[in-house]
């Protein structure tokens, strides 16, 4: 029986890279001259933690690590921006969790979606994997449009197609 996977993972190289780019960019900039910037990438936790002089210095820097991390192709919905920035003395500090694999409860909710379409398909959990497996490729294919219209907050791909 045809089957897909549907994933959100984060490849840490790219995303290692886009960072190094970010870094590279803000320092070139005019208005960053002379300012107190960090941006670095925790990577066994999966964490980019980002410092400026100002709220607005720190959304500047979001917007380059956002427009710089899609053209190294990693989706925006990737950074976790749910968490406000705190004043620490003269720097604003912002701690952005990457998003990386799916969660239990956002698992439960592709299911009942996928289900609630009413497309021939099984599907089925497996840690942060969903494995998607129908009668024909073509079911398969429409739930693969399907999820594109999905406003989840992740960035999902499809992986390990088998017909």
């Amino acid at each position: 029986m045809p089957s897909f996977d549907l994933v959100s993972k984060v490849d840490l190289q790219t995303l290692d890279n886009a960072i190094n780019t970010v870094h590279k960019e803000i320092s070139n900039r005019f208005d960053f001259k002379g300012s107190h910037v960090v941006i670095e990438l925790n990577k066994k936790d999966f964490i980019v933690n980002l410092e400026a002089d100002s709220d607005m210095k720190l959304g500047q820097i979001r917007d380059v690590l956002i427009s710089r991390g899609m053209k190294q192709g990693l989706a925006a919905e990737i950074y976790d921006f749910s968490k406000e920035p705190q004043q620490s003395g003269k720097v604003v500090k912002q701690v952005i969790p990457v998003r990386n694999g799916i969660k239990q409860e956002d698992a439960k909710k592709i299911v009942k979606i996928i289900k609630d379409s009413g497309l021939k398909v099984q599907v089925a959990i497996m840690d942060d994997i969903i494995r998607v497996t129908g009668k024909k490729i073509d079911d398969l294919q429409e739930v693969i449009q399907a999820s594109k219209g999905w406003d989840l907050g992740l960035a999902l791909q499809f992986i390990n197609m088998k017909s």
